[in-house]
C-alpha cells in the first residue's frame, strides 16, 4: 500500500505556472497507474489529468497542463501553466494498483489510494 503525499501548491499570479508532486511516502509510485483532481470547497472532485503506469499514455483535460512521471525520483507531476483564477483549488494525486501498461482512467472510484492535497490559489 502506498501513501501519497502531495506538494506544490501555493499562491501565484494569473499566467504564472506551477509544478505540482505526487511522491509515494512508503513505497514505489512507478507500480501504479496516477491521476490528479481538483477539487472547490462544496463540490466534487474532478478530473484534470492521468498517466498510465509505464508513462506511455496520458490524458488531461486542459490543454494548459500536463503530467509527467519520473519513477527514479518516485514521483509523478502536474504542471499547471498560465494559470488562471479559475484554476484555484486543491488538487489531489491518486493511485490505481494492478494497471496495465499503457492504460490510465479518469474516474474518482478507479483509483485505490489518496493524497491529503495542496492548494493552489491564483490571484489576479
Amino acid at each position: 500500500q502506498v501513501q501519497l503525499v502531495e506538494s506544490g501548491g501555493g499562491l501565484a499570479q494569473v499566467g504564472e505556472s506551477l509544478r505540482l508532486s505526487c511522491v509515494g511516502s512508503n513505497g514505489t509510485i512507478s507500480s501504479y497507474a496516477v491521476g490528479w483532481f481538483y477539487q472547490v470547497p462544496g463540490n466534487e472532485r474532478k478530473f484534470v489529468a492521468s498517466i498510465s503506469v509505464d508513462g506511455t499514455h496520458t490524458y488531461t483535460v486542459n490543454g494548459r497542463f500536463a503530467i509527467s512521471r519520473d519513477d527514479a525520483a518516485n514521483a509523478v507531476y502536474l504542471h499547471l501553466n498560465n494559470l488562471q483564477p479559475g484554476d484555484t483549488a486543491g488538487y489531489y494525486c491518486a493511485a490505481r494498483e494492478k494497471s496495465p501498461a499503457g492504460l490510465y482512467y479518469w474516474h474518482t472510484y478507479e483509483f485505490d489510494y489518496w493524497g491529503q492535497g495542496t492548494q493552489v490559489t491564483v490571484s489576479s
